[in-house]
């Protein structure tokens, strides 16, 4: 063994990452210390079984697509997904892989970015418990100020039945006047009240222009690596409605957490595709977005589909959060959002919006 070729060998055994060459078949044919480590079987463990006996089971079949591409010369960059460790623990893995169609080989290399994985998790929850209390918070101070209203009002309205001109006593006059000073005096504070509630909320989210083309390009372009991995089939048209008053950030959530759940819920062997098309309708724009994925029973999911924590198909990575958080933004600008689905037919998503 020559000194490059030793050097060769040091990097690929004292490497912390995992670094692997697979076959076209599906097996390992060498790997390094870190991936018996990582783990937890030795070489001979893993040459002996196909890689894909080592895959978490909800990740099998996107990683089974994404190494058939890879036998079709297409490297891959970035691509998430789960191993089960032989003791049974679950981590998150991050490949990057070339292959060489010549030798039938795929060199690869991987992170383990479960620490990341369980952050972004973390995170996610803390912002969905954070909206949710300040949803509930403003919900309650509008309910409130509705129950401290209606009584004062109902008072007012009593004070206009009252004859005066029958009254002769001045004391009594007197003392109607006063209330009647503090009644519309406490009717305009609560008016002020809400009033102020509004424009707070208003300062939160800011409201601009916000383009749908440019949003959405935002949003391909953060996660390219998934969507060159699903080979997504989009079908876009803007042109009937292209800039709308809305939250920027608001905007790319929301399309954000529509793809990825067509990708999440996408059907076994099949392209998702993704149609989205805007439109403008008795002083209101429309974004319309419909994927092919395996749908819902919406008899059954009835009201939840939009509440926190709420799942419909046994995903593992499913957290209830994504359709909570475009709900949200949605409505707190004082949008709409509808939806329609069937088992085995896609979902749509109808989100109306003030045309400002």
């Amino acid at each position: 063994m020559n000194k490059n070729q030793l050097n060769y060998k040091l990097f690929f055994d004292l490497s912390p990452d995992l670094l692997c060459i697979a076959g076209f078949d599906g097996y390992f044919k060498k790997v390094n210390a870190a991936v018996s480590a990582e783990l937890q079987y030795t070489p001979e463990e893993l040459y002996a079984q196909p890689i894909n006996d080592f895959v978490h089971s909800a990740d099998k079949e996107i990683t089974k697509k994404v190494r058939a591409d890879l036998t079709q010369s297409k490297a891959l960059f970035h691509f998430e997904n789960r191993y089960v460790k032989k003791n049974g623990e679950i981590i998150w893995l991050s490949w990057t892989a070339y292959p060489v169609a010549k030798d039938q080989l795929v060199f690869a290399i991987a992170k383990n970015i479960t620490h990341k994985k369980r952050l972004e998790e973390d995170r996610n929850s803390m912002l969905a418990n954070f909206t949710n209390m300040n949803r509930d918070l403003k919900q309650l101070n509008y309910t409130t100020s509705h129950d401290l209203r209606a009584p004062v009002n109902s008072l007012l309205s009593l004070f206009e039945l009252i004859e005066v001109s029958k009254i002769t006593d001045s004391e009594t006059l007197e003392l109607i006047d006063y209330i009647k000073i503090a009644g519309n005096q406490l009717k305009g504070t609560l008016d002020k009240y809400v009033d102020s509630l509004n424009e707070k909320h208003r300062d939160c989210a800011v409201l601009e222009a916000v383009s749908f083309d440019d949003s959405l390009q935002n949003v391909k372009q953060s996660i390219n690596p998934l969507l060159q991995q699903t080979g997504v089939h989009w079908k876009i048209d803007f042109s009937k409605a292209a800039v709308v008053q809305f939250n920027k950030t608001y905007m790319e959530s929301v399309f954000l957490n529509l793809i990825t759940n067509s990708i999440k819920y996408s059907k076994n062997n099949e392209v998702p595709e993704i149609h989205i098309h805007s439109k403008k309708l008795n002083g209101i724009i429309q974004l319309i977005y419909k994927d092919n994925g395996i749908g819902f029973d919406m008899e059954m999911v009835k009201n939840r589909i939009f509440k926190l924590n709420q799942k419909f198909h046994n995903y593992p990575d499913s957290k209830g959060i994504g359709l909570f958080l475009v709900h949200n933004h949605i409505t707190s600008l004082g949008g709409q959002i509808e939806v329609e689905s069937k088992v085995g037919d896609g979902a749509k998503f109808t989100i109306s919006i003030l045309d400002n």
